[in-house]
């Protein structure tokens, strides 16, 4: 692709781009003591070559420079990545608020902060690429990424990984729903809204006698939501917490059991009737107050984490392409942020994609005929 149709190419990018993202470059500090660049169309398109390409440092210095783009070294490049991180946390923001999420989540007062915790396993490219687990939390809903940590790959799932403040409210998936991180996260002054894994996370009912899970969801009529006050013990001591559970579609739960079957097929194993019939539901448990949260918003706060999960998907596979800054954590958080704004900018192009025209680009005014 010669250099016209790339800055063609990439006038089509950078139209998907927030109002005023080139004058926030110099604002959040992206471009100061810049010295090769001065630009925040070249600083962007060099970490995009980086973070959404996946080349490593060294290469994308070295495609920018045969492309005629810039001449900077890999060590530079890394600088202003890191420097960059309030622009592309700020652009984040911003396309995340003008995009299809702006309406999914449960307003709160401000005592409360939003966040979403996961991990993926990322193979660094190479027959000698390291294999390494990065944990990260999301602050929703600017998706600034508040936490990052780089282990090895048999480094488990915890909330207690997870820096917590008081007022934290920490959405999380089957693989965080252990005892002991609930428990800490509660002890910290948070609280956490998880899918639950029954099979590890025995509950108590009020009585403080073992739940029967199934016995309990069939009392679910219809698009009934409901809820129960149930215990659990931890390492720490014993701790309150509900249980909100809603009966899926009939359509949800069979496509849920069609999974349920496709990975026991996968794996050569029979499903127990059991995990196929609490496929029928969605139940998480939570740790927040009922004066503070219903029934409906618990299950609304969980909807968030779910409504984001093709974003997730997407942001797992390009962190799998690409060399995670593995000594600066600093750096390792723009990188991450570099790669959610890609995220981004690939679904508001296919956003685009049902204005796409023949001239190549949408008439933001009608003009009149002549």
């Amino acid at each position: 692709m010669d250099a016209t149709e790339l800055e063609r190419e990439w006038d089509l990018l950078a139209g998907l781009l927030p109002p005023g993202w080139r004058e926030a470059a110099r604002e959040q500090g992206a471009l100061k003591r810049a010295r090769n660049v001065k630009d925040p169309d070249v600083l962007l398109r060099l970490i995009l070559l980086h973070a959404g390409a996946g080349l490593s440092l060294r290469q994308a210095s070295a495609r920018a420079e045969v492309t005629g783009l810039a001449i900077i070294s890999d060590v530079a490049l890394l600088k202003r990545m890191r420097s960059s991180e309030p622009w592309l946390r700020w652009m984040t923001r911003e396309l995340f608020r003008r995009g299809r999420y702006r309406s999914e989540f449960v307003t709160s007062d401000v005592g409360h902060r939003l966040r979403i915790v996961d991990a993926t396993t990322i193979q660094e490219p190479g027959a000698t690429g390291t294999t390494w687990r990065v944990h990260y939390s999301l602050t929703l809903p600017t998706l600034v990424c508040d936490f990052f940590e780089l282990t090895d790959p048999r480094a488990g799932e915890s909330y207690k990984r997870l820096p917590i403040q008081s007022g934290d409210i920490v959405l999380g998936d089957r693989g965080y729903c252990h005892r002991d991180g609930v428990a800490y996260v509660k002890d910290c002054g948070g609280d956490v809204v998880v899918r639950l894994n029954s099979t590890s996370f025995p509950l108590l009912d009020s009585h403080s006698q073992p739940l029967q899970l199934l016995p309990v969801l069939r009392t679910l009529k219809g698009r009934q939501s409901k809820e129960w006050s149930v215990r659990f013990e931890a390492s720490s001591g014993n701790y309150s917490a509900r249980l909100c559970a809603v009966r899926k579609s009939s359509v949800a739960a069979e496509r849920a059991k069609e999974a349920i079957l496709r990975e026991a097929k996968r794996k050569q194993k029979r499903p127990r009737p059991e995990t196929l019939e609490a496929a029928e539901y969605i139940f998480v448990l939570t740790t927040l107050a009922k004066a503070d949260f219903n029934t409906t918003m618990v299950l609304e706060l969980y909807r968030a984490r779910w409504q984001v999960e093709l974003a997730f998907k997407r942001l797992k596979s390009l962190m799998q392409a690409g060399h995670v800054p593995k000594y600066d954590p600093a750096s390792a958080r723009a990188w991450i942020q570099a790669k959610l704004l890609t995220v981004l900018l690939i679904e508001r192009l296919q956003e685009k994609a049902c204005f796409f025209s023949p001239w190549g680009f949408q008439i933001s005014v009608a003009q009149p005929l002549a």
